[in-house]
């Protein structure tokens, strides 16, 4: 559903780029916000849509997912890091047929939605959650995956992933374009990363990369030792030291000059920073992720400080349980006061602009969503205050601390895709599609137990 002009009126208006302000109106024409200010100041003109006590703010930015893992909601917990990763890889490999990926991306594509998140920057394995985003409307970035740790197979795996991008990038949308992720240090060799920056170089690709996420990583990159190490040995593949941390071989395998998202920065220390924030790289912090898989908590005031563009992930279900960004920036702001015992550490207005002009940089999209202004795409949540955040002092802190999903509205370039916290033009039938995926997953994971 759209209209050609909506006055969105609501009793809290958090431009994100101003002050917020009480008994607000924005103003969309078609996929533009056209205006901004005081509902008693508002032009006439187009319909309207009273939110009444709602929060009216930019469309939340989820800076990673992998939308395709939604139905292992639950599926791998408590697991050891190498142990998840093996069980999920093989378990999707068994399992998970075309139709089942592109079921499980909708499926995370709605539950986004209807936590008001607008843009998602997706990897995966698949063209499934490209396909997904541009089914139902949403925003986002698709960063195709590739594998590959034998140097001696680096070719073959450019070569593929250059065909599957060149098929995808011939769907691309105003909204949803493609880009590329060599994964990670322990699924991607040097001759890899090489290969992959440079192609994303030549041909202007957005480029995504897991990196300094948690102990094994480091171990493998820095000492050659540990489970992967193992691992990659037991296949017939050299392992050595290949640099003096995960930031590093980026920065060596010409990863950094393409100015990538680096997902997680768990481990990341005052040399990687400086080197990241040389490069004027984006980050993804995914605080509910890491602390579930035992990773740890980011240096995320740190990150900020050196000047580097963050935004705020939920990483897939599979790690994560929930796709709540107003939770992550709440966990992140706890986080970082627990970690640094400051309590003036991210106040909630700083929080919300990780979880939405933060995202939106970090993708390289900050001059088009964000913010609430004149002339950016007409991306927008609203959201109603719990009990429990009445009487409102700071509405800042309210949304953030007692607020939050389901979304009152979610609209993308214009189109209001959910009202009252239900997606409009549903499929009814997803639900029990996606649950007798799960229930096939379970039989395998009967079968196959972690040994």
């Amino acid at each position: 559903m759209s209209a050609a002009r909506t006055r969105y009126h609501a009793r809290w208006v958090l431009p994100i780029a101003a002050p917020p302000f009480e008994h607000g109106t924005v103003i969309v024409d078609d996929d533009r916000i056209a205006w901004v200010g005081p509902r008693a100041e508002a032009p006439l003109g187009g319909s309207d849509d009273d939110l009444g006590d709602a929060v009216l703010m930019p469309g939340l930015v989820n800076a990673h997912t992998h939308l395709e893992l939604t139905v292992m909601r639950g599926f791998l917990e408590d697991l050891p890091f190498f142990d998840w990763v093996r069980t999920l890889t093989r378990a999707r490999h068994h399992v998970l047929d075309a139709a089942a990926l592109l079921d499980s991306a909708r499926a995370g594509v709605a539950e986004g939605l209807r936590a008001g998140i607008t843009t998602f920057a997706d990897t995966g394995d698949s063209s499934a959650p490209f396909d997904a985003m541009r089914e139902l409307g949403a925003r986002g970035i698709a960063f195709r995956e590739v594998f590959g740790p034998d140097p001696a197979e680096a070719a073959a795996s450019l070569a593929d992933l250059r065909g599957k991008v060149d098929a995808m990038r011939l769907h691309e949308t105003p909204l949803v374009r493609v880009g590329v992720s060599p994964h990670a240090p322990y699924s991607v060799s040097d001759a890899l990363f090489e290969s992959v920056a440079a192609y994303a170089i030549a041909e202007g690709l957005p480029i995504a990369v897991h990196i300094a996420e948690g102990e094994d990583e480091t171990l493998l990159v820095e000492r050659a030792q540990g489970p992967f190490a193992d691992f990659l040995q037991s296949r017939g593949i050299d392992v050595e030291p290949r640099a003096r941390s995960p930031i590093a071989l980026l920065a060596r395998c010409g990863v950094l000059a393409a100015r990538p998202l680096l997902i997680h920065a768990v481990r990341a220390d005052a040399p990687d920073i400086a080197e990241m924030a040389l490069h004027r790289c984006g980050i993804a912090h995914c605080p509910a992720s890491n602390a579930k898989l035992a990773h740890g908590t980011a240096p995320l005031l740190d990150l900020l400080g050196a000047g580097l563009d963050v935004g705020l992930g939920s990483d897939s279900m599979a790690s994560n349980n929930r796709m709540d960004i107003l939770g992550e920036g709440r966990l992140a702001s706890l986080q970082q006061r627990a970690r640094t015992r400051r309590v003036d550490a991210l106040p909630a207005s700083q929080v919300l602009e990780l979880a939405t002009r933060g995202g939106a940089r970090a993708l390289g999209l900050g001059d088009r969503i964000g913010v609430l202004a004149e002339g950016y795409r007409a991306d927008l949540a609203a959201f109603d205050l719990s009990p429990a955040a009445r009487p409102v002092h700071d509405v800042a802190a309210a949304i953030l601390h007692a607020g939050g999903i389901p979304a009152r509205r979610t609209v993308v370039a214009g189109r209001l895709l959910v009202r009252d916290g239900v997606m409009l033009n549903e499929d009814p039938s997803l639900g029990s599609r996606v649950q007798n995926v799960a229930d096939a997953l379970g039989r395998w994971r009967r079968a196959n137990p972690v040994v």
